[in-house]
């Protein structure tokens, strides 16, 4: 009986200390929280998606070092003030000085300087390049396609995609934010020339190589450049090396006189098969083998090589235009 005893004070004595641990770990949320949140997300959602704010806008913001960034992020050396005018839209220097003017701001003191001279050069060096490393990559494309594909990479749409991933968004001064594709493409240009005028040509043409040739990695040339009349560009490749004449021939077909009819034909010149190809007719299939050829004849069938991106350019093989 005493050892029970024993027992039951020691129960009783240690009940006090469990329950003052449960209340020293319990969580206490109060009863106003939970409808504080949600009248926050109801008032957030009344008032819609807020517009996106310019990184210019915070506190420890640092214009200087953020340039200075950008140009070691690249592995580029770029005079500053080149670089800050280099992402200085016309509409902003505009902007700005109408802004001095209406403070009193004498004449001689508003000009701002802005990217379009820089933007102009950098076009130029980029077009020169592009051209040289596709005439040198694809020799065998005629001049037709090299200039659709050059198109494409030299594209408002594709250098605003590069100049977006190199992040120069919050760094173009600009009266819109966040700045449009025109913007963020001649921003892009202007960083090429700045590059030029900060570290030489040869650096820029590197740049162009880099960041902007390596768009076609994994693309499709066909997708980027098709011949509007296949058969009649085949005709004519095929004369100018020699092949002999172009005949197609009808390799089989299945679904003939039904909706579901599909034909297969084949490209041939000289009793050598160039091409083949499908389509739900003679004429269309006809069109897909001479494609499928040109392919073969120019070097951009799926299969081919991978671009050698580090490939070099020899300077005097680029032309700057004026």
């Amino acid at each position: 009986m005493s050892f029970l005893r024993s027992v039951a004070g020691a129960l009783v004595l240690a009940r006090p200390l469990n329950s003052a641990r449960t209340v020293q770990t319990r969580r206490h949320i109060k009863r106003w929280v939970a409808p504080t949140l949600r009248e926050l997300a109801h008032r957030q959602q009344k008032q819609g998606p807020q517009k996106p704010e310019p990184r210019a806008g915070y506190v420890e913001w640092n214009y200087r070092s953020e340039l200075f960034a950008f140009g070691k992020r690249l592995g580029e050396n770029f005079e500053l003030p080149q670089l800050q005018e280099a992402f200085t839209q016309r509409s902003y220097a505009h902007q700005q000085e109408e802004k001095q003017r209406k403070l009193g701001i004498e004449e001689g003191d508003l000009k701002i300087a802005d990217n379009q001279e820089l933007a102009k050069m950098g076009g130029h060096i980029a077009r020169a390049y592009v051209e040289a490393f596709l005439k040198q990559s694809l020799p065998k494309v005629p001049k037709e396609g090299q200039e659709a594909i050059a198109s494409y990479l030299l594209s408002t749409e594709t250098l605003a995609n590069v100049s977006s991933h190199l992040g120069t968004k919050d760094l173009i001064f600009t009266t819109e934010y966040p700045p449009s594709p025109e913007s963020l493409a001649e921003s892009l240009q202007a960083v090429i020339g700045a590059l030029a005028d900060s570290s030489g040509v040869e650096r820029a043409f590197l740049f162009v190589r880099d960041f902007i040739c390596t768009q076609l990695n994994q693309k499709d040339l066909l997708d980027l450049w098709t011949p509007k009349q296949p058969v009649q560009l085949l005709e004519e490749i095929c004369q100018q090396r020699k092949l002999g004449e172009v005949e197609p021939r009808l390799l089989g077909d299945c679904g003939k006189n039904t909706v579901l009819a599909v034909y297969h034909v084949g490209i041939y010149a000289n009793r050598q098969l160039l091409g083949k190809g499908f389509g739900e007719d003679v004429p269309t299939a006809t069109e897909t083998a001479a494609l499928d050829a040109l392919q073969s004849l120019f070097d951009i069938h799926e299969n081919r090589r991978p671009f050698d991106f580090g490939l070099q350019v020899e300077t005097k093989n680029v032309r700057l235009g004026n």
